[in-house]
């Protein structure tokens, strides 16, 4: 068994590693992890263990947790990549409907108010046509 105890940085408390170059529990496992990982470029692929080295092993097998962790966080960021661009899409599209609403109540209005212009005038009209009408019926009857 070796073990080594080292301290990161000064504000850090130490770490210990111990490893034994007898038990292969860990090298068995890195036979499963060997494995590509095409999102990393090439120059940040896990390299193989040094095989007689437990601490070797077992930096690979880290590294090969953080190239899966960082193909799905890639993968998640692009998934909400896509909702973001569904959700400006429909942004757009709601800033269209509104400058509609917008237009049509404007339309609303200024016909509600033709129509209100347009109703007076009738009753204008139909009082001044009712005074006609009386008027000359008067000048019909000369009694």
């Amino acid at each position: 068994m070796i073990t080594s105890t080292r301290r990161v940085s000064p504000d850090k408390s130490e770490v210990r590693i111990a490893f034994s170059l007898d038990d292969t529990s860990d090298i068995k496992d890195v036979e499963d992890l060997s494995q590509a990982f095409p999102d990393l470029e090439q120059r940040l692929q896990p390299v193989p263990p040094c095989m007689s080295l437990r601490e070797s092993v077992q930096v690979y097998k880290e590294h090969c947790r953080m190239a899966r962790e960082f193909h799905h966080v890639k993968h998640e960021i692009s998934v909400l990549e896509e909702r973001k661009r569904k959700l400006l899409a429909e942004l757009v599209e709601d800033e269209k409907v509104a400058v509609e609403i917008a237009r049509l109540d404007e339309e609303f209005q200024r016909l509600t108010e033709e129509n209100h212009t347009l109703v007076t005038l009738h009753s204008e009209l139909r009082q001044q046509l009712e005074r006609l009408c009386l008027t000359n019926r008067t000048r019909q009857d000369p009694s």
